[in-house]
Formats: C-alpha cells, structure tokens, sequence
C-alpha cells in the first residue's frame, strides 16, 4: 500500500469514527440498537476475515460446538461487538443516571475494600463486552478516577479521538508505546489509585506464556509486574450482555501473590490466574468475547506474528 493510499485510507477511518460519535449518540437509542444490530448482520454474511477469525477463536472456547452452533456463536458475537461499538459512540452523551442504570456489577466490595485498604487496585479484564461502559460506571457510580492506556493508533488524529473520547468519560490515558507509562502506572498504585488494563492479548516478546483454553497463548506481564513493584491488588473483572439493556459484571478475588520464585516465575504464575479467570467468564458468556484477532501461538507463523 502506498503512503497516499495508506493516508487516505487513515483519513477516512478518523472521519467515520468521527461521524460515528458525532450523529449516532444523537439518535434515539431503539434506532441506535437496530442500525448497529443490522450493520452486525451484514457483516456476518459477508463472512469476512474478522467473522472467520472469530469463528476460529470461538472453536476453542466451545471445542464441541457444531459449525451451525459455532455461526450461530459467531452471529451473536458481530451483534456484541456492535452493541460494544453502538454503546461507545453514545456514552459521552449519557447521563451518570443512564450510565448507572446500564450496568450492573456484583462483588463490587473486593474494589471498594481494596482501595480503602491504600495500597492500590490494577483492574485486569479481558476483550468482553463493554470496558469502556464499565469504565465509566466507576468513575460516574464509584466515583473513583482511574488510569489506563491506550494503543498508539494511525493516524494520530483517530488516537487522539480515543484518547479525548475516555478522558471525557473521566479516565486518565496514557499511551501505551515507550517504557513512561509502566513509571507512572507504578505511581498512582503507590498513591493508592487505581488502574484498569485490558489484558488478554500480548503479541510482543515480553508476552507472558499462558495455558488459555487448551492451548498456549501470550498476555501482558505489565498487570503482574506492577502489583509485585507496588504490592497492589490484582483483581479481574469479568463482564457481559444478558439479553437486556443492561451489562452485567463480576469482580474477582485478588490474585494471590506468591511469596517465592523469581520474578518471572511469581509473574508466570499471577498471569495464569488472571488468564483463568478470564476463561471461565469467556466460557460462560463466548459471544460477549470480542477477540476477532488471533491470538493463540500456533495461529502465528514461525516468527510469531500474525498471518
């Protein structure tokens, strides 16, 4: 692709995201539901390498699923994703009322009580559902900010679109690329703070090796390593669609700690946890597991990178 085409393509992506948060939040929300629900149906006929990735992704989750359930997975999988999608360009118009009343999450006093604790909170989730929304809801609801970050997008004018889009919503963003963000992640958790971290895909050499569903895939090390640098609760979070308007949620117990091993072997370990907690909240909810990447290490080619 050229550099023309490569820019043009980029403009049109920032434009359409832009269109996207600019008109659809001003649509009522039954015709919201519906276009975003139709465009989901579209795509999945077209069976593009999105929908065939998913599909793919989907196997292993439910190994004895039959290709007509695995389409039928995969269908209501593109309608999560879009409701993910639909629900986003429309937040930085809700009310905190609205925001409340979308969300539903139990267990919520492993949070509460490990905050009132001031040692620090990293909320780890996977791909599921809508993280933004759950986002939203703790700093609206909770009323407790927080910080994450965010994947250096092309072009910059989409990442800043992004970045303007959850800080609007009350998060703190940092970019993700460069070592500063790790640095001051570590701060706001020695504050007492509390940083949330979408952690169920690492394709980077630092990656952390993990059994997921049968097979061996990579998660971020960063969630383990800062809750063993600032002795911070590391805590999962599950979420989910249950046929209504409102998402529902889990937080788990903080992952145990080890008190011996190396630091690779306790991160090992801490990483596995999270990677099993995931799995059990993807098991029970595949459709709400927006991953339409791959992500399992012999899905990639020998260098160990997407194909």
């Amino acid at each position: 692709m050229s550099a023309g085409t490569s820019d043009l393509k980029g403009r049109l992506t920032d434009g359409l995201y832009g269109l996207g948060w600019g008109a659809v939040k001003r649509l009522p929300e039954p015709t919201a539901a519906r276009l975003f629900r139709t465009i989901a149906d579209q795509v999945w006929k077209r069976r593009g390498k999105s929908v065939l990735r998913l599909e793919s992704n989907l196997a292993r989750v439910v190994p004895d699923a039959s290709p007509e359930r695995l389409a039928e997975l995969s269908r209501a999988g593109m309608r999560s994703y879009m409701r993910y999608w639909m629900e986003s360009f429309r937040l930085p118009a809700w009310s905190p009322e609205r925001i409340k009343a979308g969300i539903d999450i139990a267990d919520v006093h492993h949070l509460t009580e490990g905050l009132d604790a001031g040692n620090g909170v990293i909320i780890a989730l996977p791909h599921l559902a809508n993280w933004d929304l759950a986002g939203a809801w703790v700093t609206t609801d909770l009323r407790v900010p927080f910080t994450t970050v965010a994947e250096r997008l092309e072009p910059a004018t989409l990442y800043d679109r992004f970045v303007a889009y959850r800080e609007g919503l009350g998060m703190e963003v940092l970019p993700h690329s460069g070592g500063a963000a790790f640095g001051t992640l570590a701060r706001r958790l020695r504050a007492g703070g509390l940083i949330c971290l979408v952690a169920d895909r690492d394709l980077s050499a630092s990656g952390v090796e993990v059994s997921f569903f049968g097979a061996t895939a990579r998660m971020p090390a960063g969630p383990a390593l800062l809750a063993q640098q600032t002795g911070a609760l590391l805590m999962p979070v599950t979420l989910w669609y249950d046929g209504t308007s409102v998402m529902r949620g889990r937080i788990h117990p903080a992952v145990e700690m080890p008190q011996e091993g190396t630091r690779a072997e306790r991160t090992s370990a801490m990483t596995q946890a999270l990677a099993d907690a995931f799995g059990g909240g993807i098991a029970e909810h595949p459709e709400d597991w927006h991953m339409l990447q791959r992500l399992w290490l012999d899905d990639l080619d020998p260098r160990g990178e997407p194909t």
